[in-house]
């Protein structure tokens, strides 16, 4: 068995011509090419629908990375409203931006839409508990 001793230039050209091979091009179409090329019109239709999939794909790959962001903006809201809680002073500023979160579109995530559903119940809560019914009556 013969090893690779490193990568160098191109081999010598020959111009000799393997047996049974004088005057051939080196291209041939394999025996059944209608049958080849039937299959390569089948795989050439289905592409677009691959496409489709993989454009559906990004779409909910989008969708729960906003829902992720959208829920983070939710946590960081709220641990800001019990920190200003716990100092005395609450920003009404606060209460506007929680309540604007409330809209937004759902995960496509079975897991990340609970979790998420979960932090928006805190957040109602929340709102509710300072007065904010009417921005929970428009979500």
């Amino acid at each position: 068995m013969r090893g690779v001793g490193g990568v160098g230039g191109p081999g010598p050209v020959s111009g000799k011509r393997g047996p049974g091979r004088a005057g051939a091009s080196g291209f041939a179409v394999p025996a059944g090419g209608a049958a080849a090329s039937a299959r390569a019109e089948a795989a050439a239709a289905a592409a677009p629908l691959g496409l489709l999939a993989l454009q559906e794909q990004g779409a909910e790959r989008r969708r729960d990375a906003a829902a992720r962001r959208r829920a983070t903006s939710l946590l960081e809201e709220l641990n800001g409203l019990q920190r200003e809680l716990l100092d005395g002073r609450p920003d009404p500023e606060r209460l506007r931006r929680l309540a604007a979160l409330q809209q937004g579109d759902a995960a496509e995530d079975p897991a990340l839409q609970e979790a998420l559903e979960g932090i928006l119940l805190r957040s109602r809560i929340e709102l509710a508990r300072r007065g904010w019914e009417d921005s929970l009556n428009d979500s």
